[in-house]
This record gives C-alpha cells, structure tokens and sequence, in this order.
C-alpha cells in the first residue's frame, strides 16, 4: 500500500453501509463507528433503543455542540490508528461538517464512499431486517429528518465514488473490493 488513507462510508439508513465496511475490514482496515457515540449517551440517558430515541439523541448532541461532534468525538481513535500507518474505515459519518472536519484535517488522504439504493428496495430491505426493522413511514421520517436536520446529504452528494446497491450482497462485496483495489493500488 502506497499510503494509509480514511474513508468513510457514507448512505442512508439501510444503503449497506455495514455490510460495504465489512468488506474493508476484511482488507485490514481499522474501523471507527461515528454512530456508537449515540448508543453511548443514550445508555447513560437509560433510554429504550427505538429509532425515535435514536434521532433525539443524535439531534440533541448536535444540539448542544455542533454539526462536527461525532467526528471531534471520534478523532482520536481515527488518529491513534493513521498515526501507526493503519488504513481507517469511518461507518456513519452524516454531516456536511464532519466531512469538512476530516477532509481538513487528512486532506487527500480522506475519501468518501457513497453506498445508494433505490428508496423502495432500501424500505423493503429495512423492514425485514433482524436489528431494529423500520416500517415504511419510519423509512420516510428518518430519511427527512436526517436530511433536514443533520446534513446528511451532503456527504453522499460529493462523494469520491458510488456504488449502487440494488443487487446481491455478493454483487455489493465486489463493486466495494474494487473501489479498494482502486484505492490501494
């Protein structure tokens, strides 16, 4: 590998962004979850894991900080592994300001991975799912208030590239190995 780089995978809820990290996990990458700072207060808040919890928690953090404190949050553990020459996969980086943060921050070395579905396979898919399925309006009302509210848009819109994930997971896995052969090569 030429240089150690971050990345972060980036989509709506439900686009594959797990299942996408995996796969740099399985070409050692060191995985930094944005998201486990939600799960964190909202078990010091000893509140139910509903995903209406999940939004007020996320939204209350944002709220008393700013739009960048999950990547503030998460910046040592993303340090502490590029600093020992380690590639850093970043799962669930949403806002426009945590992109800015890291891409100040890492400069080229930081690159973003947009995972897209169509919206209907992706609330098929939510809804069926073993941990915290989603109904349709639930889908909806995510997908707005992730939009309006945490600038969630912005990072999947300037991407560095896409992959589109209407398919298999196999076809998923591979679209995904190929951006990372294209990134370490």
């Amino acid at each position: 590998m030429k240089r150690n780089i971050v990345v972060a995978v980036v989509g709506l809820c439900g686009a594959g962004k797990s299942e996408a990290t995996q796969v740099f996990l399985d070409n050692n990458f060191t995985r930094v979850y944005l998201g486990d700072a939600t799960f964190e207060e909202m078990k010091r808040q000893n509140l139910p894991l509903t995903p209406e919890n999940e939004r007020k928690v996320r939204e209350e953090l944002r709220a008393k900080n700013d739009m960048a404190i999950y990547a503030k949050l998460s910046e040592k553990k993303i340090r502490d592994a590029y600093d020992k020459h380690q590639n850093v996969v970043v799962e669930s980086m949403y806002s426009w300001s945590e992109y800015k943060y890291f891409k100040d921050i890492y400069k080229d070395n930081f690159k973003v991975l947009s995972i897209v579905v169509d919206r209907d396979l992706r609330a098929k898919r939510l809804s069926i799912r073993p941990h915290r399925p989603l109904t349709d309006q639930e889908v909806t009302t995510r997908d707005y208030t992730e939009i309006e509210n945490i600038e969630k848009g912005g990072p999947i819109a300037i991407a560095d590239h896409f992959v589109l994930n209407n398919g298999t997971l196999d076809e998923l896995k591979v679209n995904v190995q190929k951006y990372i052969d294209y990134l370490t090569k």
